[in-house]
């Protein structure tokens, strides 16, 4: 059963300033994350809510960060880029 998607302001943000490939390539991984939502790993520690989701893009790594409400069936988009700093910004 395919689960509703939410995105955050901060998601929001980040997918504007992708170009359309990698945009088309997010818009792929978002689809496989609302058909299957645990194909992400867990982080633990700080992120222990977070799930991510790795995918390639142009030849680079991307990783797709979200949430799950399983009493809803609701994911949330937290955040999406390159390895780079990635989990350093979602601290924040």
């Amino acid at each position: 059963m395919i689960w509703s998607v939410r995105q955050t302001r901060r998601f929001a943000r980040q997918y504007k300033k992708l170009h359309n490939n990698t945009a088309a390539d997010v818009d792929a991984a978002v689809e496989k994350v609302t058909q299957s939502p645990k194909i992400g790993d867990r982080k633990r520690g700080d992120l222990a809510t977070l799930y991510v989701y790795k995918f390639h893009s142009t030849g680079q790594l991307y990783l797709l960060g979200y949430t799950l409400d399983d009493s809803v069936r609701l994911v949330y988009l937290e955040a999406v880029g390159s390895h780079e700093n990635f989990y350093r910004d979602l601290k924040r």
